[in-house]
């Protein structure tokens, strides 16, 4: 029960210190994506089709609600309401960390999922969680099955989050291992790879298609930087050490276009990390995103209400739409092949890594 209580409290102090704190990266790299107007799109605003296809199911528009939380009472409330909206609207939605539900049992805040008919739901589990971390056991393959179960999940997502981990004072830091062992579950389960706030590169992308990932959560730097977070627990708990290290890792990662752009090889790319408004998701489909994602921008209204989330995915929707209609893209698909200009930090890393090849 005692350790119950610490995950319960971790997962509360995230929330808090995501809603009160100033937890975002310095800048919001999306600003670096100039779409390029169309002045005659011969097309009407009723005609452009937002709905896509991503992992065999269908979205009224591309975008998921990526993982926020789970597995504490507060947690209910937050889950039911996302749930509700997503199902309501058909957008894609991912479950906080599950290892709480695995271990202890589901509290109602995992299992909320299947109460509503949402046509994309993404599961998750830590990666560090899979190999032995010290004393503690690592899951097998009937915690992977469970998990799965807990909420009908389509896929699963395994989350790569050693940034937050070397921060957090009571983080998971063994590392060696991962690779085989989600090699190992991709044999038997549908999964993605989800960074959480640090992005991924190319030569990582490359592993995790050769392992059988299904798709990848870019998760790059731009959004809310989990560093920050841990660095505000630190504080609070007085641990001198790990908020020095979080403050000097504030904005360690890769921007999240670039990471959108460099990871994509050949598999589903989830555009996510500072992604707050439809523009932002447009643009990372005109990098080659398949879908985008979105959290913080959803956790004040999934903290009121399911119409509250439901009016500002309306809206996320609308401003998709427009940018569609302003670049002259009538279909999802055409997205991808619109031009568009880089400026500032985006532009200096894609240029470096072009040359370098």
């Amino acid at each position: 029960m005692v350790k119950m209580r610490q995950i319960e409290r971790r997962k509360l102090d995230h929330i808090e210190v995501a809603l009160n704190e100033d937890v975002a990266s310095a800048n919001n790299h999306w600003d670096d994506v100039k779409l390029i107007h169309c002045s005659l799109p011969e097309i009407d605003l009723e005609e452009v089709d937002t709905s896509c296809v991503l992992f065999g199911r269908k979205l009224s528009f591309p975008l998921i609600v990526t993982a926020i939380t789970g597995g504490y009472p507060n947690a209910v409330k937050i889950n039911r309401n996302l749930a509700e909206a997503c199902a309501e609207l058909q957008i894609g939605l991912g479950i906080g960390s599950q290892r709480a539900g695995v271990q202890h049992g589901d509290d109602g805040s995992y299992g909320v999922l299947k109460d509503h008919d949402i046509p994309l739901r993404i599961g998750n589990l830590g990666a560090p969680q899979l190999i032995e971390q010290g004393t503690k056991a690592k899951f097998h393959e009937d915690d992977i099955k469970t998990a799965m179960e807990m909420i009908d999940a389509h896929l699963l997502a395994i989350h790569l989050n050693f940034l937050q981990e070397i921060v957090q004072p009571e983080g998971d830091t063994h590392a060696r291992g991962c690779l085989d062992a989600m090699r190992d579950a991709a044999k038997r389960y549908p999964l993605i790879a989800k960074e959480t706030g640090a992005g991924i590169s190319r030569d990582i992308a490359v592993r995790l298609k050769g392992i059988g990932m299904r798709g990848l959560d870019v998760s790059g730097t731009g959004g809310t930087s989990f560093s920050a977070i841990e660095r505000h627990r630190a504080q609070k708990v007085g641990d001198a050490h790990c908020a020095a290290l979080g403050r000097t890792f504030d904005d360690w990662g890769i921007p999240a276009p670039v990471a959108t752009v460099w990871a994509n090889v050949g598999i589903p790319i989830i555009a996510s990390g500072g992604i707050n408004d439809g523009l932002q998701a447009a643009k990372g489909m005109v990098l080659g995103a398949s879908c985008a994602g979105a959290a913080m921008a959803l956790l004040p209204e999934a903290m009121e209400s399911a119409e509250k989330v439901m009016e500002k995915l309306r809206i996320m929707q609308s401003e998709f739409r427009a940018a569609m209609f302003l670049i002259g893209a009538k279909k999802v698909s055409e997205l991808a092949g619109k031009r568009y200009i880089l400026v500032g930090e985006t532009k200096e890393w894609l240029s470096q890594l072009k040359a370098e090849g």
